[in-house]
This record gives structure tokens, sequence and C-alpha cells, in this order.
């Protein structure tokens, strides 16, 4: 029997694809998010432990050991400088790194499915920075120079929180998260990098540039040799400190210039095989170590009475809290709307909401940023520590609850 030749489909018959708020991530980059999330939700339970034990030791006998212990200078800084402007510099080089990845082969690469979460991201920064400004500005001795301590997510805090409640929920949820964090992270880059850079001196700047340059031509000539590299970052580390620029951008940069892409005859690119070296230190010992120094707030009844009243603690607890939900949220869905995208079949805007209340979650650079805003003022420091902190737990428990409450939806 002769079979008809099959004839191409009449307009109303053809499906038309639609766009995709969130879409499914398949194939190596599905095997890359695998293993990102498994390595920040371990760095993620090391840094609540680590958080923990500051706040403990903190508040302890021993509290002034704590203080001896984080001030102490060790060669040209402090070992609280050393966990935040020398550890931290590693986990911003990944940061770096994954930035690059996601816009030559990720999610930020199309067009289409990158603009849910870049919109998203940039309203979870701009809503905080505007709720706190207006708390402050209402204030008789509110202190504006915080704005930007509530736009920070801390991706590995979230995550941890999304794998311990989360584990039935799809893996476009994960993803979405995770680009959302990547994008904040570059915020967070430029707000430090911008508004945080004090005394700029630009001969150690230009060396600074210069050794970046070295390092992008040694990864055009595909040389490998660890002896050229770890110089290179050392020496761009330092000279970008010196120039009174925030020493992780030398991280940032680095990351940045780094190769994502393997040749035809390599099995993994540069950036992956780097990564796989450096994130264990990153995720188990750099931001630990840092929260460790960092998070060790005085909780006495007198300092919470203080945070309770204070316009700046107040502002950056009702930022993490309302302004990134809200922020995140409201982004998503006006895009989604007004694009014309559709969310993932997988995901309900429920989802969504949970995730971004989980935003809200701002320990690790929100801390950092806490700092650089308020150095000159050692008390502010201690009450914008501990607003985070609240803001944060509140953020990742509220989450918490509703995540659970889906993902035992989804495995039903």
């Amino acid at each position: 029997m002769t079979v008809p030749p099959t004839q191409p489909p009449t307009q109303p018959q053809r499906i038309r694809q639609k766009k995709r708020a969130f879409p499914r991530i398949l194939g190596p980059e599905r095997a890359f998010l695998a293993d990102t999330l498994r390595a920040e939700t371990t760095g993620g339970l090391l840094l609540l432990a680590a958080a923990v034990v500051a706040l403990v030791w903190a508040n302890s006998p021993w509290q002034d050991a704590y203080h001896h212990v984080r001030d102490a200078h060790l060669g040209p800084l402090t070992v609280e400088a050393w966990a935040s402007d020398g550890a931290l510099t590693l986990f911003f080089y990944l940061a770096g790194v994954e930035l690059k990845r996601e816009f030559v082969v990720g999610t930020l690469s199309r067009l289409s499915e990158a603009v849910v979460p870049v919109v998203a991201a940039v309203a979870g920064m701009v809503l905080p920075a505007i709720i706190y400004l207006v708390v402050n500005l209402a204030a008789d001795n509110g202190r504006t120079d915080g704005w930007a301590v509530p736009t920070a997510t801390d991706i590995a805090f979230a995550l941890a929180v999304l794998a311990i409640v989360g584990s039935s929920l799809p893996s476009a949820l994960r993803a979405f998260l995770l680009t959302l964090a990547v994008v904040d992270d570059f915020g967070a880059i430029l707000v430090i990098a911008v508004f945080f850079s004090h005394g700029f001196h630009l001969v150690p700047l230009l060396i600074a540039v210069a050794l970046i340059g070295a390092w992008y031509l040694l990864q055009r000539r595909r040389v490998r040799s660890p002896f050229l590299y770890v110089p290179i970052a050392i020496g761009a580390w330092w000279f970008m400190h010196e120039s009174g620029i925030h020493a992780t951008i030398a991280g940032v940069a680095l990351g940045l210039v780094t190769r994502v892409l393997p040749d035809p005859d390599e099995a993994h690119s540069p950036a992956e095989r780097i990564e796989h070296r450096l994130r264990p230190w990153s995720a188990g010992v750099a931001v630990p170590l840092f929260a460790l120094f960092a998070a060790g707030v005085t909780l006495s009844s007198g300092a919470v009475r203080e945070t309770l009243t204070d316009p700046v603690a107040i502002g950056i607890v009702a930022g993490l809290l309302l302004g990134k939900t809200i922020g995140v949220f409201g982004g998503s869905w006006l895009t989604a709307r007004f694009s014309r995208a559709e969310l993932n079949s997988d995901l309900a805007w429920r989802d969504v909401g949970a995730v971004s209340v989980l935003a809200g979650i701002g320990f690790t650079v929100a801390l950092l940023i806490a700092q650089l805003a308020f150095g000159d003022d050692a008390g502010q420091v201690e009450r914008a520590k501990a607003a985070v902190l609240v803001g944060s737990v509140l953020a990742a428990l509220i989450a918490a609850a509703l995540l659970f409450r889906r993902n035992r939806e989804y495995a039903d």
C-alpha cells in the first residue's frame, strides 16, 4: 500500500513555541547546576555552623578572646580584614567565573530566558534600598549610607534551605534561584566597587589591571602552569587592595577573564578545572571563615534594645523581608506578564513567591557591605550586623515553611 506523503501542517495546525519564563535545564548545563547546588548546599550548612559558633563565642565568658583574635594583626591586616578582603576574594573569583559562564553558555546568554531572572534580581536590589532609605529618611537619627546592606542575597545559605526542605521541588525553581543569585552577586560587586572604594590610588590600580591582563593573555595562549597564575593572582589582589578599591574586585576580574569554553581537544575548560579545585576551599573554608569573624555580634539586653529601635536596623530587616520578597516576585510577575512569557509548566507562582522570600537571606555579602558602610562606627556596625542576622533568619524560617508546604504537594 502506498503511503501518501506527509503534508505540511496548515496554519491552524502549527504549534507555536512559547517562551518560558523559567526554562528546563538539560544536558551539560544541568550537570553543572547539580554540581554547583551540591557544593553550595554544603557550604551553606558550614556557613550556618560558623555563624552559630561566632554568636555563641561572642556572647560567652570568652568573648574578650573572640574580639582579641578578630582584631589581632597578621602582617599588614587584621584577622577580620584577612577574612573579608582575603578569604572572600576566592568566593568572588568563583562568582566572576559563574557570571561569565552564564553570559557565554548559560541562561543569561539567551535573552528570552534571561530577562525574567535579571529583572527580578534588579528589582530585588532596588526595592530593598528604597525601603531602607524611606525608613531612615523619616527618622531623626537615620543614616542613609547603609542603603546597600539589604540588597544582597546569600546563595549558599539560600540553597542550603532549599535543599533541606525542597527535595521534591522542580529543578527549574533551583535554576531560577541560581541565576537570580548570579545577577545579584554582579550587582553587589558593582555596588562595592563604585560606592565603597576609599582613598583611590592610580598607580597600584594600573599594576593590578596589568596583572589581570597578564592572566588574560596566559588564558589566551592556553598556558596551564599554576606557578604563573598563583603569583599573578596574589599580586593583582594586593595591588587592588592598595589602590583603595575593595580587594575582592580583583577576584571578580580574574574570574571574568578566565576561559569558560573548552577547546576541541579539552575535556574541560580552565574555568571548570579551577572551579573543581577551588570550590571546596571557597564553600568549606573561605566563606565560613569570613562568617566566623563577621557574625560575632553581642546580644546583650541593651544591644538588642538599641537594635530594635535603630532605624538602620529596622530599614535592613524591612528591606530583606519586604523589599526582597516584593521586588523579586513583582519583577518576575510583571516581566512575565508584559513580555508574554509563560511560567514553566512544572511551576506555580506560589513556588516563585516562596523563593522570593528565600532571596531575603542576605548573609555573607550583606555583612561585608555593613562593615564597609559603617566601618567608622563600631556600634552601628554591630547593630547593622544584628539586623542582617535577624532579617536573614526570619526570611529563612518563613521561606522554609512555604517551601516545605510546596514540597509536600509536589511529593504527593
